[in-house]
């Protein structure tokens, strides 16, 4: 064990069994997390089994690319940590209102060439940390988890199937949903480790058994699918929405700033430099990798793609920091990507249950924002920054009729919380000045 408390440092190969043991660990923490995005997305727009187990499958694939384009760093795009990359759970309403305003190709376009906002942060990253501030990046996320709450609430009530058949809102529905989040809740605060670390798991999979039983699973109506599926590029096409665009462009910006921390915090978990050129080059390569692995995910039909912060507690955990650990996550991440089944017995998973395991990653996510808000110093300005961004992005979140009157495309932009909230941080936190 070294100085840092490690037992295996960053370039450090272990023998194959710790490997293992480490990936699998990994994996356990990050699994539910990549595949419950496109579960919620194809929920939220009405995406039949067979899209969804697709969209399911791609996440899977491309998080294992992502991961690896991380780990082993080409050419200067990827950190060279043991970072592992994921399905972004921040996009999801704007991916959300992409797909109602163009479907899937919107959807993909957006992921595209909103990537590139990111990418040009990685360029510019000393100067883009003045104007995104730690402040700003508080309030966007905040407001990220404030909207995604709506989404999960909408599952636990039983989803869009349920307002249609008016079932919304039974006590069968809520009753599964709070089964689920309870059962997390229960394993999350275990001092065994391998609870705490399959909680989420344990929880949906309790849940799709007592649903089961409770007639709301139906695999008769399981669609015909190969064994394996074969990646094929812009297989739903591609198209090009300006206020889509828009809207995935700023949460990409601060995504950057998010991937920034969690490149700091596991710079410092593995015993590297977290300042310095060496820093710098490395911060800089895994933003650039954040948005490259993204305009992938967009040509191969999947979703923007982020650093996942969770994996820095497993390093600190497991005492593993080896990136030799994420080539075997990356291709166990591939590997279960070319088999349906996966996103076929997910996607017959009823909203309730995936809405009871979501609600409470979606309340971690708003809490996380507050958390950024309260590290910093709040005088007077960044009380007015906090009044204005969060006044007009849940103003419009809670009440979008309030832009009925406009022409549609201003609507499309600004009907988004996450947009209106966002650009009232980052223009606010410019403009105001006042002295103290």
């Amino acid at each position: 064990m070294n100085n840092n408390g490690l037992i295996y440092g960053l370039m450090d190969r272990p023998p194959i069994k710790d490997t293992l043991f480490a990936a699998l660990q990994h994996l356990l923490a990050i699994f539910v997390a990549i595949i419950t995005p496109p579960l919620i997305i194809s929920g939220a727009l009405g995406f039949d089994v067979e899209t969804t187990s697709f969209l399911v499958s791609m996440s899977l694939f491309v998080s294992g690319i992502a991961t690896f384009i991380q780990c082993k760093r080409l050419g200067g795009v990827g950190c060279g940590l043991l970072c592992i990359q994921g399905t972004s759970f921040s996009f999801i309403s704007p991916i959300i209102m992409a797909g109602s305003i163009g479907g899937l190709p919107a959807i993909f376009g957006a992921t595209m060439i909103g990537a590139f906002a990111e990418i040009l942060i990685s360029r510019i990253l000393k100067y883009a940390m003045k104007i995104i501030t730690p402040l700003v990046s508080g309030i966007v996320v905040t407001l990220i988890g404030i909207s995604l709450i709506k989404v999960g609430i909408t599952s636990c009530g039983g989803g869009a199937a349920a307002i249609e058949n008016g079932t919304f809102g039974s006590f069968q529905n809520l009753g599964i949903a709070a089964l689920v989040l309870l059962l997390i809740v229960f394993f999350n605060r275990s001092s065994n480790r391998y609870l705490r670390m399959g909680s989420i798991i344990i929880g949906i999979i309790i849940g799709y058994i007592v649903s089961y039983f409770c007639g709301m699973v139906d695999f008769g109506n399981m669609p015909e699918y190969s064994v394996f599926n074969i990646p094929v590029p812009f297989k739903y096409g591609v198209s090009f929405n300006f206020s889509a665009i828009l809207a995935f462009a700023i949460v990409y910006i601060i995504t950057a700033i998010e991937a920034y921390g969690d490149i700091t915090a596991n710079s410092l978990i593995s015993g590297e430099p977290v300042e310095g050129e060496v820093f710098l080059k490395r911060a800089q390569g895994g933003i650039l990798a954040d948005g490259v692995n993204s305009f992938i995910a967009g040509a191969l039909n999947s979703f923007p793609n982020s650093i996942f912060a969770q994996n820095n507690g497993m390093i600190q955990l497991t005492g593993v920091a080896s990136r030799y650990v994420g080539y075997f996550i990356a291709l166990a991440l591939v590997l279960l990507g070319f088999f349906p089944i996966i996103g076929v017995v997910f996607s017959f998973m009823p909203d309730p249950v995936l809405g009871g395991a979501t609600l409470l990653m979606f309340g971690t996510v708003a809490s996380a924002g507050v958390k950024i808000i309260a590290s910093q110093h709040i005088d007077r300005k960044a009380t007015l920054v906090i009044a204005i961004s969060f006044s007009m992005g849940l103003g419009v979140e809670l009440y979008p009729d309030v832009l009925m009157q406009f022409p549609e495309t201003i609507k499309n932009i600004f009907s988004s919380g996450i947009t209106t909230g966002g650009l009232a941080a980052i223009i606010s936190n410019m403009v105001i000045r006042i002295k103290e």
